[in-house]
């Protein structure tokens, strides 16, 4: 059973109730059992740890009880990131925990052997468990084992000769000190350390964590099959213990230390854990044992995160046994997931000549230096108009808004006047803005986004000054984070200008002069903008930071964000994944995640310690900028591909997108450029009429948000222009084209000039013959991605009417279908004529995205119109396991039950698609009208009571309603 995909969400607090997987639940309410066996468990990315008694700091620990016993799971989210527990075999699920501190339980009958894991993409492979069915408890008793010898003497390998006699050292972490009998000096007094005997050996312990070296015992003859010792230190590749033959270099065994935190969380956080090793095959050879800590436990380059205290290694007791000896608490390689060395980075602090060379490129390829400090300084964002000129904002009061007046911001104009790389032209267009972050350029002017305020610009005449002052169109944007403010302009294929912003902001966004109560509420996710009707809307809620958003060949939105899995792509009135806090609407009870099979970091102490350890991966957690290159065909590029930019991996990412179900998913391709130099921090990138691409480089030894504003180099930053060698520098303006050759460059391979002719026919609001020669590509192009841009330019210069989008909706292409649905929404107003058709469509049309469409449209429609699409998009089964479409029909759903609950109870019962019954009993159960409700609730039960079988959600929802009743929340 996948309840990966499944997500058979019903809360355990909430529930007293255990689901089996393909068992009917009792009918009668269980009465309260009474606990035989509870265990507590700290979840992180890291995997589940322990918390008190034998599984103590013991990582994903094995966890035991008696057949029939009851046992209950308490889940504490030890790092602010979404986690659960899930029992597979029971298919028994918590409620998600998101915020650090947060609790959720499960309570089971212990029947069989069983494994627990975390059902949330991409963490089960670290967070996972074995629960075993045990007959007894009785406490395991060991061998003592004994010391080895040389010349008839015990080596000191538990060191209670209280020196390092038989051992050597080597570098500055190991000397006569490193003996010790107490915690201090090494470790605080507090810490409890449960050393063998009086003394143990350390690198450093956690106040002495910076030293480095080496000691190395001397050798002696393995004289038993079975060895232990006992370790503690941090889990890092840099600190171990090796078992090495004499005579050799390369350890038959190693171990690191347990402890996968890098501050000191507690007094029996460092206790030694006992370790078992298997000498049988090297029986009767001559060994010697090494201690390693290569760690320095610093990461000068990322301010926020401190140092690793645990960058140490301390080791006791090194014996052999005729046995295998049996440990509570033993520690094995599995239990560890290593954090890899420090990437190696060449360089660092190059001038913008050096950072060139230094850069490594794909064969066919070459990159250049457009332009570098001083004519470039911290380049934050960048736009390119219709004549292929960049313009640029250079961010000089980041991190700290300035007083109202005082702003040190400005917009630049670059242009490369004679096709030599070079921007040889540099102009400044306006100056004296505050904390811009956003920009774009057309219809007349300059779009800035520059917190708390939107604001236009027109242009003048000449194309090179303002014509005016800024017009603030809406205020209200938060900057409480100033690199989490709105950001990553762009036009939709639909008209409108889109935008991203981060998840720690909070924004109150409207007009000047709006009340509060009638503002849009944001903090993470993707908004967007109508040039000409002056409209604002949250397209979708939610990811971390996202600082990139493009859209592919069929005019899907896509962001890349920072933290948490980095590639979604974006379904309007969706809801994501979110790095904290808590969505807008309470009752969204479950959100989508990403689409990526893969994260770009390493490590297990989550995101952001694997930052300059994850090269392997794709170089770490932070990215910027997105783009679909849907430029030059002899490029060679996958038009299916996204590029970003990895912060602190300094390289282009690429991830490949697939079709998959009502949407895609993304595996890991070949990284792109290597800068090479770990100054680099590019952000985004703008194709030109070349088909080259322009990167702009922030170039600052500090990789991270910091609101220090000493802290960031105000003096540097670059601009790359990457071409292919088959590149051909244009000089273009597309300004003097006429409409129908803005209509012919539809058609061009370079989708520059898609974009920018449509925005230039919508500018123009053209007709006529504009859109005689836009059906015409829509009906005879046999390209698909074709005949969507066509339609685009139609919608976008009003060429559609009411009865061509109802032949549209018959269209035998799926994603014309699907964006015809869109497009007729747009204005929340669907025709009454569309209505009856878009009721088959939902029952009949073959097509996932298409359906999708139709659910993210309901959204947008009057309710009355909704109750039939509903009911015919949730008896969809083969929709069960898609990645986006329960949870897009939910949030139609959802608002539906307020209206007339009775229907939306009706329509949930028989849904085909996972959890809207339970859901929807929920939402039921939170409305103000709590006797109508138990009404209703009541009246359920005893329906699906009545039946024979009861499906996993429907006896989940009576789980519900009995807690309802109950009065639990």
């Amino acid at each position: 059973m996948n309840l990966t995909r499944k997500r058979i969400t019903f809360i355990a607090l909430l529930f007293s109730a255990c689901i089996q997987s393909g068992c009917v639940m009792k009918k009668e309410k269980a009465e309260k059992d009474t606990i035989d066996r509870e265990y507590v468990l700290n979840s992180k990315m890291t995997g589940y740890t322990g918390v008190g008694g034998d599984i103590d700091g013991v990582r994903n620990p094995v966890l035991r009880a008696k057949k029939g016993e009851r046992v209950k799971i308490t889940l504490i989210n030890g790092e602010l990131m979404a986690h659960d527990i899930v029992m597979e075999k029971l298919g028994l699920r918590s409620e998600p925990v998101v915020e650090e501190g947060d609790t959720a339980v499960i309570e089971f009958e212990a029947l069989e052997d069983d494994v627990y894991f975390c059902s949330i993409p991409g963490h089960r492979q670290m967070m996972n468990g074995r629960f075993e069915i045990v007959e007894s408890f009785e406490k395991t008793i060991s061998d003592v084992g004994y010391s080895p010898r040389k010349n008839g003497k015990p080596l000191n390998l538990g060191f209670e000769r209280a020196s390092l006699a038989d051992w050597k050292a080597e570098g500055s972490a190991f000397s006569a000190k490193s003996v010790a009998f107490d915690p201090a000096p090494w470790y605080p007094d507090s810490m409890e350390l449960k050393q063998s005997g009086d003394y143990y050996v350390t690198s450093g312990g956690t106040n002495n964590y910076v030293a480095t070296g080496v000691l190395t015992s001397e050798t002696f003859e393995i004289a038993a099959p079975w060895a232990s010792f006992k370790v503690t230190g941090g889990a890092l590749e840099g600190t171990r213990v090796e078992l090495v033959l004499a005579g050799q270099d390369t350890a038959f065994f190693e171990i690191s230390g347990p402890v996968n935190v890098g501050h000191i969380a507690g007094k029996t956080q460092g206790v030694f854990r006992p370790v078992v090793v298997n000498l049988e095959p090297y029986m009767g050879k001559e060994m010697f044992i090494r201690l390693v800590d290569e760690e320095t436990g610093k990461v000068p380059e990322i301010h926020y995160i401190g140092d690793n205290k645990w960058s140490h290694i301390s080791f006791d007791d090194f014996r052999f046994h005729k046995e295998r000896p049996e440990y509570v608490r033993e520690l094995s390689p599995a239990d560890i997931i290593i954090l890899p060395e420090r990437d190696v980075v060449e360089h660092a602090g190059l001038s913008g000549e050096e950072a060139v060379k230094a850069m490594t490129l794909p064969e066919g390829f070459s990159i250049s230096l457009a332009a570098s400090e001083p004519e470039i300084t911290k380049p934050i964002a960048m736009a390119m108009d219709d004549r292929g000129r960049l313009w640029v904002v250079e961010s000089h009061t980041y991190p700290v808004r300035a007083e109202e007046g005082k702003g040190g911001d400005q917009i630049l104009i670059f242009e490369d006047t004679d096709g030599n790389g070079s921007l040889d032209s540099r102009k400044l267009f306006i100056d004296g803005l505050n904390l811009v972050s956003g920009i774009e350029v057309g219809f007349g002017g300059v779009w800035v986004g520059a917190a708390p305020y939107f604001m236009y610009i027109p242009i003048d005449e000449t194309g090179d000054a303002p014509a005016g002052e800024p017009q603030i169109l809406l205020d209200g944007f938060g900057y409480e984070d100033t690199h989490e403010t709105m950001n990553t302009f762009k036009w939709g294929p639909d008209g409108w200008l889109y935008g991203t912003h981060g998840v720690f902001t909070h924004s109150r966004v409207g007009k000047p002069g709006t009340p509060d109560e009638e503002r849009v509420g944001l903090n993470a996710g993707v908004w967007r903008y109508h040039p000409t009707r002056h409209e604002f809307e949250v397209f979708a809620h939610g990811t971390s930071n996202p600082w990139g958003i493009d859209f592919n060949d069929y005019g899907h939105t896509f962001v890349t964000v920072c933290v948490i899995p980095h590639l979604f792509h974006m379904i309007q009135g969706g809801r994501y994944f979110r790095q904290g806090g808590k969505h807008f609407n309470p009752y969204t009870y479950d959100d989508i995640e990403t689409i990526a099979d893969h994260v770009h970091w390493l490590g297990d102490s989550g995101p952001h310690a694997g930052n300059f350890r994850s090269a392997a991966a794709g170089g770490g957690h932070a990215h910027a900028g997105a783009m679909f290159y849907l430029g030059n065909e002899h490029w060679g590029l996958d038009r299916n591909s996204i590029f970003m930019n990895n912060i602190h991996g300094h390289r282009v990412n690429q991830d490949k997108i697939s079709r998959s179900g009502s949407g895609y998913t993304a595996s890991h391709g070949e990284d792109f450029i290597l800068t090479n130099d770990s100054w680099s921090l590019w952000l985004n990138f703008q194709i030109a009429p070349s088909g080259s691409i322009f990167v702009h480089d922030w170039y600052d030894q500090n990789q991270c948000h910091n609101p220090n504003p000493d802290v960031h180099n105000k003096t540097l930053g670059r601009i790359y222009k990457i071409s292919h060698k088959e590149d051909k520098w244009v000089k273009v303006d597309l300004s003097k084209k006429t409409d129908l050759e803005l209509v012919e460059l539809q058609l061009h391979e370079n989708e520059w000039y898609v974009r920018h002719a449509r925005r230039l026919l919508q500018e123009r609001k053209a007709g006529g013959e504009v859109h005689q020669a836009l059906w015409k590509i829509l009906n005879e192009n046999p390209d698909v991605t074709r005949k969507l841009r066509a339609l685009w330019a139609l919608h976008v210069t009003g060429g559609i009417s009411e009865q061509q989008f109802l032949e549209l909706l018959d269209n035998k292409d799926e994603y014309v279908r699907s964006w015809a649905i869109q497009l007729m929404a747009e204005d929340k107003k669907v025709p009454a004529g569309a209505v009856a058709r878009l009721e088959q469509m939902a029952a009949n049309d073959e097509s996932a995205l298409v359906r999708l469409y139709i659910a993210s449209a309901v959204q947008r429609m009057d309710p009355a119109q909704c109750w039939t699409i509903l009911e015919n998009l949730c008896s969809h089964e083969e929709d069960f396991e898609d990645h986006n479409l329960p949870l897009i029909v939910w949030y139609a759903l959802e608002p539906m039950v307020e209206l007339d609950a009775q229907r939306a109870i009706d329509i949930a019962k028989e849904a085909a698609l996972p959890n809207l019954l339970t859901y929807t009993v929920q939402r039921l159960g939170a409305t103000e009208d709590k006797s109508a409700a138990m009404t209703i609730l009541n009246k359920t039960r005893q329906e699906l009571q009545a039946q024979d079988d009861l499906r996993e959600d429907q006896a989940a929802a009576i789980a519900v309603i009995e807690q309802i009743a109950s009065g639990g929340e």
